[in-house]
């Protein structure tokens, strides 16, 4: 029975804690075991935190025992990305930049969640420094596709998607910048969350670009989503009895259903059907002011990235893979005029965006155009890492601009996801959204 639990939702896993049917403590064993031993684990943890999950484990154990369970996910295993800090656990970013920095105190939502009784099991590789899409990392390690062995996983929470698609955690926890919880979520048929940025803490979160940072879950459900997002915010959604009938979604045909490789492209239209099918109604829509703001994509995430990381770079970048370091110092190209003249361009757009898209519940698009690119391919082909890291990110780095929430969804082919965004701060909605779509897509 044990070795179920790691495909098992992390709800349903809370459900058997409820009932007296799972122990907290032979669950987190059975995590661990798996984290140990799985040909998948040592790519997938940056290290374990084996004594922590333990003893929260056994405090979760009590809890059941007497009646003061602190929510449905009190003793769910979770992983966490290796750039939230974990107190006196290493925290580096996936970076040899930040080799052997050990932070003093846990980042806050993993302090909050903690707080609701989830069990922290270990950090999760990474993308170096989170700053691509693809999740291929010559430096630290580059999680195995659940898909397809040859392919990367997806970035930058590559290791939080490996963790759950392998049965290593039962929820990763990761970061979204411009796609790196949808893309791997998306390659690994998980359902991940991209919340609003300033929803959750990024206090003790190793940032990239903190215009556009954002927390989010990578999970088996979206029942998952809503309470690991409870967990770290105390937002609760209520997911009984939503439907799609009547529902008005607009299909995104600016820029994102250019260029679809093949799966993703049946994928999407087969996702799209079953929506209809059960009460949806699906509009295409032209967007302008998603084709005016994907322009500036380079010159807003490179020189904020770079004024970030410059100092560290400056004095000792030849430790770094060279593709990250090459799209770090991309930000040098750009003057501040240019990127004042961006950001302000971008917050009219945003606005543009809200009044183009405010008939409809949510706007739809293939969460990426392309498949998992080949990982050796990928180490040896300068140009084919650039276009494909471009590609990959395209079409969820809309999100990421206008400012959005974001849910992607398995659509029913491997490795290719269903992506719904909504309005800023309106998680609760998208994510009852998404919990209709997932029963038609099931």
């Amino acid at each position: 029975m044990a070795d179920e639990w790691r495909w098992t939702t992390a709800a349903d896993l809370g459900r058997g804690i409820a009932s007296g049917d799972i122990d907290p403590v032979s669950l987190a064993e059975c995590y661990l075991d798996a984290a140990r031993t799985d040909p998948a684990a040592p790519s997938t943890y940056a290290r374990l935190t084996e004594d922590r999950a333990m003893a929260e484990a056994r405090a979760a154990r009590h809890r059941a025992q007497s009646g003061t369970r602190l929510g449905l996910l009190d003793g769910v295993p979770i992983s966490w990305k290796d750039l939230f800090d974990t107190a006196g656990v290493g925290t580096e970013a996936g970076s040899a930049l930040l080799k052997g920095r050990v932070p003093d105190q846990d980042a806050e939502c993993l302090a909050a969640a903690t707080a609701r009784g989830t069990v922290c099991l270990g950090k999760t590789h990474m993308t170096e420094l989170a700053f691509s899409g693809l999740g291929l990392n010559p430096i630290t390690a580059t999680p195995p596709c659940v898909n397809n062995r040859d392919a990367v996983p997806g970035g930058s929470s590559s290791g939080a998607a490996t963790s759950v698609a392998f049965g290593l955690a039962a929820v990763g926890i990761g970061s979204d910048t411009g796609g790196s919880v949808r893309i791997p979520s998306a390659w690994n048929d998980l359902v991940g969350l991209k919340t609003t940025s300033g929803l959750i803490s990024l206090k003790g979160v190793v940032p990239l670009c903190e215009t556009f940072d954002t927390v989010g879950p990578l999970c088996r459900s979206v029942e998952d989503a809503s309470l690991m997002l409870e967990a770290m915010t105390g937002i609760s959604t209520d997911l009984t009895g939503a439907d799609l009938k009547g529902r008005r979604f607009g299909i995104c045909k600016s820029i994102a259903l250019d260029d679809l490789d093949a799966p993703v492209a049946k994928g999407f239209e087969m996702a799209c059907a079953r929506l209809e099918s059960f009460g949806a109604k699906l509009e295409s829509v032209e967007l302008p002011s998603v084709e005016a703001v994907m322009g500036d994509s380079a010159v807003l995430f490179t020189v904020e990235a770079y004024s970030q990381w410059q100092d560290e770079i400056e004095a000792n970048g030849d430790v770094m893979f060279s593709e990250i370091r090459s799209r770090f110092e991309a930000g040098l190209q750009f003057s501040g005029v240019d990127y004042m003249r961006a950001f302000k361009k971008m917050m009219k757009l945003r606005q543009d965006y809200l009044v183009e898209t405010a008939g409809f519940d949510a706007i739809l698009a293939p969460t990426s155009p392309i498949m998992p690119p080949n990982k050796d391919r990928l180490s040896s082909d300068g140009d084919y890492y650039v276009r494909s890291n471009l590609l990959a990110l395209r079409n969820t780095r809309i999100g990421n601009l206008m400012g959005l929430c974001g849910l992607t969804l398995p659509s029913g082919i491997k490795s290719a996801g269903l992506m719904m965004l909504a309005p800023p701060m309106q998680e609760r909605r998208l994510l009852r959204l998404g919990a209709a779509a997932e029963k038609a897509l099931r």
